[in-house]
């Protein structure tokens, strides 16, 4: 039995605490309770250790030597389950496609495919905010970036859904079918990648595989399947972290309409709501990391080889770091959340996932007016215990004079 519960990776089972579809929608005041009753507990059902302070969190983010991304045992290791030297190495690799000046150079772009995406419904008067814009903006900037065609972009998110769900319920069936349809999907996506690498080898592009295709870490090229492993990686993280963030962000705005009306008045203030959006509706909750050694955390005795779970979340919101921390303040400063993460495996993508973010909100006051939430609709939150979101999110808008 030690054997499963070693490849049942706690951060994608459910949390008994967050069991009602009105707890994984608004799952903070759980996170507040646990925080200040249970700082650092053991979940026998998910065997490991859940963590809710700021302080623990950012204590466990900080130190890969103690708390290590390694999964024991996991054939495809990404760059997010590496542990220096390694990680650095492709770290440093891969940020050469991250680079500010590369990431200011799409702004262009991702204005052009936002005011594509708006103008097919700016007149509807209504739109589903996750599939008219959402989904497809991030899908389509990743799809470039990576140089692959656009027209597969249903594909490549039928396949990051899967590559982030978790099971409904915590039992070994459930598991058991998520990983097999990971694992498919992983396949998959292998052989799609595969014959994107070959095209490139032979007619080398402007694009991200032919740049990893071309690189070296210490004279040596990448092989194959750490290059498969990372696009695999960048189309999961890519796609569902700014999804969600563009989503939780119009659903802010839907919840408080003066937002609507300072942001569009100062856009200066878009940055800084984005900010804060990200530490208010974090689309990543929790973190798994491993303990590699015998260690303490507040009261609790942690040994070698337990997952420790570091739920953001619940630190994005902890009073002892956030003042007023329940309260939406759209210039909040200074603003420390770890949505992004923390330390060497801080998200590659995270200037990216802003920059689509603020063109996205930017483009949506600007154009629309009165933009509300569909009342008496009920919300789904997508089936994954890490992840913040909601699967569709309607709503009505007035067109404005942008």
């Amino acid at each position: 039995m030690q054997t499963t519960n070693k490849k049942r990776y706690a951060n994608i089972i459910p949390m008994e605490d967050l069991n009602t579809i009105e707890k994984k929608l608004n799952p903070f005041p759980i996170f507040a309770q646990l925080r200040d009753t249970t700082p650092v507990r053991y979940d026998e059902n998910r065997n490991c250790w859940d963590v809710f302070r700021y302080e623990d969190v950012h204590r466990i983010l900080k130190d890969p030597a103690t708390f290590s991304s390694r999964r024991g045992g996991e054939e495809n290791e990404s760059i997010l389950m590496m542990d220096p030297p390694r990680h650095t190495q492709m770290r440093a690799l891969v940020s050469k496609a991250f680079t500010p000046k590369v990431i200011a150079d799409l702004a262009p772009r991702i204005q052009s495919i936002t005011d594509e995406l708006l103008d097919a419904v700016q007149n509807e008067g209504k739109m589903d905010m996750v599939h008219d814009l959402a989904v497809p903006l991030p899908v389509i900037v990743i799809a470039e970036l990576l140089g692959v065609p656009t027209k597969d972009r249903k594909l490549f998110k039928d396949w990051s859904d899967i590559l982030v769900k978790g099971p409904a319920k915590n039992t070994e069936e459930l598991f058991v079918q998520v990983m097999a349809e990971r694992t498919q999907a992983r396949e998959e996506l292998d052989v799609y990648f595969a014959e994107i690498m070959k095209l490139r080898r032979q007619e080398p592009k402007d694009d991200l595989i032919s740049l990893l295709l071309s690189a070296e870490i210490d004279g040596e090229k990448l092989d194959d399947k750490e290059i498969i492993i990372f696009s695999i990686l960048l189309l999961a993280a890519g796609n569902e972290t700014t999804t969600n963030l563009i989503t939780n962000a119009v659903r802010r705005l839907t919840e408080d309409e003066k937002l609507q009306q300072t942001l569009r008045e100062q856009p200066t203030l878009i940055p800084g709501f984005i900010e804060e959006v990200l530490r208010f509706y974090p689309p990543v909750q929790a973190i798994g990391r491993v303990a590699t050694k015998d260690v303490q955390i507040g009261d609790a005795q942690i040994k070698a080889g337990e997952q420790v779970i570091s739920w953001v979340a619940a630190a994005n919101r902890d009073e002892a770091k956030f003042q007023d921390p329940d309260t939406f303040i759209v210039d909040r400063k200074p603003n420390a959340h770890l949505a992004f993460g923390f330390g060497i495996h801080f998200c590659l993508g995270a200037p990216l996932a802003r920059l689509e973010g603020q063109i996205a909100i930017q483009a949506i006051v600007e154009r629309f007016q009165h933009i509300r939430f569909v009342s008496g609709t009920e919300l789904t939150p997508i089936p994954s215990p890490f992840v913040y979101g909601v699967k569709q999110f309607p709503i009505t808008f007035e067109k404005g004079n942008g």
